[in-house]
């Protein structure tokens, strides 16, 4: 089958991840997006994939078959029937490569989800889509919120038989594999991103970790990591300071960040700092972003607690909204 739609625009959110406590669990899509177009070539034997780039990555991502992005949106056109077809990938980067925002779940989000714009109309199967993007990713925690939106919880669930799925009573049976669940961010939560101008690999991140915990750092980390819904959607609490309180409880780490630290000096002094002067900051993703998650305006005193840093031209600040609605296309 080859598509009948000639084009299809992808907008996929940046993401963080673990957000201090969530370690491989929780993410959060940021209001900060790569744009990317898909148009079918106008002569239908040319089935090769011609590429620009704009904005980060245009000097180092690759300009074929091997982009991320284009190597997903073949395997998701695989699978949702289509034959190989050619065409045209102009993307828009803005999200910033190897430093925990999520670019690699961003660029297999906007394959698969381009793929079906292709292959069928309507709405898209967010579903199919972070299930097939979760599996190529192989862990869910960016993938979820740049499918989602908002604050996720995934997990792998392994059935008690080991396969197939489990019975629930009175519901749809529960399958093996990837789930998410989303939870709703009170629009006041306010996200910081501070920027290093200085990468670090997810691999690197990953060697790291020990191959053990304490049992108590584990139950250190689980007391933390439920608070998290609540202190994203601080409704119930209604004080400011209280909800910021829940937040900065939320976002303490033992199991992964202090194995990361040395390979990340500057953002770890970072984190340090503005966890002394009372905010919620932790590694984004595996970093070396910095996120600081806030219950209220905080841009002018974060700003003049980070001076040094941002005057130094080594940091840059996102000041972002959470997102909503996760990834988005439009055909046409």
């Amino acid at each position: 089958m080859l598509p009948e739609i000639h084009s299809v625009k992808v907008r996929v959110p940046a993401t963080s991840a673990n957000l201090g406590s969530g370690f491989d669990t929780v993410g959060l899509a940021l209001d900060y997006f790569d744009e990317i177009e898909f148009t079918t070539n106008a002569n239908p034997e040319d089935k090769s994939a011609h590429i620009e780039i704009h904005g980060e990555g245009e000097d180092t991502l690759p300009r074929d078959e091997t982009h991320l992005v284009v190597s997903t949106f073949r395997k998701a056109c695989d699978t949702f029937g289509l034959d190989k077809f050619g065409f045209t990938m102009v993307a828009h980067n803005r999200i910033p490569q190897a430093r925990g925002m999520g670019s690699s779940a961003e660029a297999i989000v906007a394959g698969i989800a381009a793929a079906a714009g292709f292959a069928h109309r309507g709405n898209l199967n967010r579903a199919a889509i972070f299930d097939l993007a979760a599996h190529i990713e192989g862990h869910p925690d960016n993938v979820a919120p740049a499918v989602y939106g908002g604050l996720t919880v995934s997990y792998d669930f392994e059935t008690s038989e080991g396969v197939g799925s489990v019975a629930i009573a009175g519901g749809e049976p529960l399958r093996s594999g990837f789930h998410a669940v989303n939870y709703p961010v009170d629009p006041a939560i306010n996200a910081f991103v501070f920027v290093p101008d200085y990468e670090l690999s997810t691999e690197k991140a990953r060697e790291a970790l020990p191959a053990k915990v304490a049992h108590a750092d584990a139950v250190y980390n689980v007391s933390r990591v439920g608070l998290m819904p609540a202190a994203m959607n601080p409704a119930s609490i209604g004080d400011e300071d209280a909800a910021n309180a829940l937040l900065f409880a939320a976002t303490q780490d033992r199991l992964h960040q202090p194995y990361r630290a040395p390979l990340m000096p500057p953002s770890t002094a970072l984190i340090a700092k503005l966890r002394r002067a009372g905010f919620a900051a932790a590694v984004s993703g595996a970093g070396p972003c910095v996120l600081v998650l806030h219950h209220g305006d905080a841009v002018e005193e974060i700003g003049r607690l980070t001076a040094d840093e941002l005057n130094s031209g080594h940091w840059r600040m996102l000041h972002l909204p959470i997102n909503a609605t996760g990834v988005e296309i439009e055909r046409a």
